[in-house]
């Protein structure tokens, strides 16, 4: 591959257990569902006729299982960077939305009103978030220039790199579709980042 172009096959981890909508899940550590499980297989099938030098996932146990079924075509085994986990969520870790205006109404009308820049209470905001997953991310690219990688995190994690590698303000992360173990590709050639993929669903 040119040595000035690197691509990076972004995933979301696939569907979890328990499955519930709008149910914040940040720091938990929960395990893939038998879908998820199915959803990482096809998107793994997708992906072995491409020759991936790395699999890269969050240390995560959702990313981790993700990444290993996405890397086992390969024969790779995937490496962790605990700096690509999902956002810390404090104290509405585990809580669904509904909980969450219910308990807390104030905070989570703020919430809604400033996604870009709200810290969770006890937690990070995206801007936490990008502080961290961000250089991660960039040594990746110069890594393994004018490779091609998968990089296995989550919702907002993803979301987040995708505003700083397009050079959009983190207001604009829910214009980032991010379903379950859906792909992205980003391209870095002569120190930009260009948009090929986004959010395609894996075929069952």
């Amino acid at each position: 591959m040119d040595a000035r172009r690197t691509l990076i096959y972004l995933f979301r981890h696939g569907e979890i257990t328990p499955v519930e909508p709008r149910r914040f899940v940040g720091h938990m550590d929960v395990p893939l569902s038998p879908l998820g499980e199915r959803q990482c297989a096809a998107q793994a099938e997708r992906l072995r006729g491409v020759k991936l030098a790395a699999v890269i996932t969050s240390d995560l146990a959702r990313a981790r299982r993700s990444g290993e079924i996405i890397a086992a075509p390969h024969g790779l085994r995937p490496d962790v960077v605990p700096a690509l986990r999902e956002m810390d969520m404090g104290r509405w870790d585990g809580l669904t939305a509904a909980e969450i205006a219910e308990r807390d109404p104030r905070a989570f009308s703020d919430w809604m009103a400033r996604i870009g820049n709200f810290a969770f209470p006890g937690g990070e905001s995206l801007g936490d978030v990008l502080a961290r997953a961000w250089p991660a991310f960039e040594a990746m690219a110069v890594a393994y220039a004018g490779e091609r990688i998968a990089v296995v995190a989550h919702g907002g994690t993803n979301r987040a790199l995708l505003c700083r590698a397009l050079d959009l303000p983190l207001g604009c992360i829910l214009a980032f579709g991010q379903d379950y173990a859906a792909l992205t590709l980003l391209e870095r050639a002569e120190g930009r980042w260009r948009l090929r993929r986004l959010n395609e669903f894996p075929v069952l």
